[in-house]
């Protein structure tokens, strides 16, 4: 290691040309990725109606089994309850 100037120039290379470039294109990267359309905003509002209304649902099971088989629970525990 007699002439450390090589290495000096690859490592001021690197900072001063590889990070701002690598910078650079991620920001790219996101600005191209696209928003949510339309149609996607109105897919998700119709899984989140739908999960809302499969929750009452189960609820609705959940009350019915407390009150005609009240140990239910007792014979799922390894599976958590609401």
């Amino acid at each position: 290691m007699d002439n450390p100037w090589p290495y000096v120039v690859a490592i001021v290379a690197i900072v001063v040309i590889g990070l701002p470039s690598m910078v650079m294109h991620y920001i790219t990267e996101m600005k191209k990725m696209k928003s949510p359309t339309p149609d996607d905003e109105r897919l998700v509002e119709d899984l989140w109606r739908t999960a809302q209304r499969l929750e009452r649902r189960v609820d609705a099971l959940e009350t019915i089994l407390d009150k005609e088989a009240p140990k239910w629970r007792e014979d799922y525990k390894e599976r958590p309850h609401v």
